[in-house]
């Protein structure tokens, strides 16, 4: 795997703690929670634009919101007890047949 890829990865990584640290911002009121998810933001953000540099600005998009949101449902589902029927796990599964796909079909240029 190419080191495109891996920042795209290390992104989506970062993406799933910075989506899942925006609740203990309690909309954005609570100063210190703020800035660790602002922190986050950041770094996932500068990751995916190192990914860009190589490979295809639609390819990586998908896969780097695939990872975020994968892992945010996963997490949710293990950790805060959410929703777990097979509905959502199927979802869930198209997801990563999606992101797998991509990476399989979506070159570097």
């Amino acid at each position: 795997m190419s080191s495109a890829w891996w920042f795209l990865v290390a992104a989506g990584v970062v993406e799933i703690f910075f989506a899942l640290s925006l609740k203990g911002t309690a909309g954005f009121t609570r100063a210190w929670p703020l800035v660790y998810t602002a922190c986050l933001g950041a770094l996932s953000f500068f990751l995916l634009s190192q990914a860009l540099l190589k490979l295809p600005v639609g390819t990586a998009y998908a896969v780097w919101t695939g990872i975020g949101a994968v892992g945010v449902a996963l997490v949710g589902i293990f950790f805060y007890h959410e929703p777990r029927d097979w509905a959502r796990l199927v979802c869930i599964g198209l997801i990563v047949v999606g992101v797998l796909g991509l990476k399989l079909t979506g070159g570097e240029h």
